[in-house]
């Protein structure tokens, strides 16, 4: 994989459910973006359960509608990025929060210089909950680009990347074949970000692209989440051989360490229960692991995974 080519334009895609709250603030903190050319906000609201329809219609905001059991977090993002007609596709999730006007030149710039295939931007947190110290660790407050070379060193943070908040050269996207067709319930982020790093790209992780992305998980849903990343580990033994238990383990030491410096009791207090809702879903994911769907038409049926919508639409990476 060689150079990005240089990007001028960019692609907005994001998928909505149920956000008559957020929608409306959201779209103006995309329309008061500085130094790029936004072409297009590619929205793709689920059928919901609100008045999201009828806020997007009344402010004459273009959006795709998909029926629920249409939904895939993978191929509804891969069907409008194909699309898309901007040189950079941004994935956002409906409930980041975007404070600066110039965060998408921010998050662009590397794929704009030729630095990078793709990139990411920081994520905060607004609570003191023990997604502040997530975000302390997966988020760090300097930049840094990872390749193949940092395979050995880093394993599976090597393919940390989040569709939360985070770009890619549209033609390295098409030419990457995207997710390859597959209905991935969760990770469908990392499974991009490894194509891209074992065949030679970069990522870049932009300190200085800053939004928030906040959530309180309750400890069943962190289970459903963490079972089904565990799933997607069995299904995707390339990526899961590079180190799921130590990247969880370093990540669970960070978080202890840094609660016991704040003195953050409340963290402290239910961290147990919080690491084992993690690590019992990961392990009954990985005993169990359902099949991949793949399509090529229009977008699966598949009822059983949309209880987890709700809950994935919140993304925690």
């Amino acid at each position: 994989m060689g150079k990005s080519v240089r990007v001028s334009t960019v692609s907005v895609v994001c998928p909505l459910y149920n956000a008559e709250e957020e929608v409306l603030d959201f779209d103006r903190s995309l329309r008061m973006q500085k130094g790029i050319k936004l072409v297009e906000v590619r929205y793709v609201l689920t059928e919901s359960d609100d008045h999201t329809e009828d806020i997007l219609k009344a402010a004459e905001i273009p959006f795709q509608k998909i029926k629920k059991e249409a939904f895939s977090h993978s191929l509804v993002r891969e069907q409008a990025a194909m699309k898309a007609k901007g040189q950079v596709i941004v994935f956002l999730t409906q409930d980041v929060v975007i404070r600066d006007d110039e965060f998408l030149a921010k998050l662009v710039a590397p794929i704009v210089s030729g630095e990078a295939h793709a990139a990411y931007a920081r994520q905060k947190t607004k609570y003191n909950n023990i997604e502040k110290y997530t975000r302390a660790h997966n988020y760090p407050t300097r930049s840094f680009t990872v390749t193949k070379k940092d395979i050995p060193k880093k394993g599976l943070k090597t393919f940390f990347f989040s569709d939360a908040a985070g770009a890619i050269d549209a033609s390295v996207f098409r030419g990457l074949n995207g997710y390859d067709g597959k209905d991935l319930p969760i990770s469908e982020d990392m499974y991009l970000a490894h194509k891209i790093i074992t065949l030679g790209g970069k990522i870049k992780y932009v300190a200085d692209a800053v939004c928030y992305h906040s959530h309180k998980f309750k400890l069943s849903e962190l289970y459903d989440r963490y079972r089904l990343t565990g799933e997607f580990m069995k299904q995707n033994p390339e990526i899961a051989k590079h180190g799921v238990n130590s990247a969880g383990g370093g990540m669970a030491k960070s978080i202890l360490k840094d609660a016991v410096h704040d003195k953050n009791l409340r963290v402290i207090g239910g961290y147990i229960p919080n690491m084992a809702a993690r690590y019992v879903g990961m392990t009954r994911g990985k005993m169990s692991g359902v099949k991949m769907l793949s399509t090529k038409g229009d977008l699966p049926r598949n009822p059983k995974l949309q209880k987890n919508y709700a809950l994935m639409r919140k993304g925690e990476r």
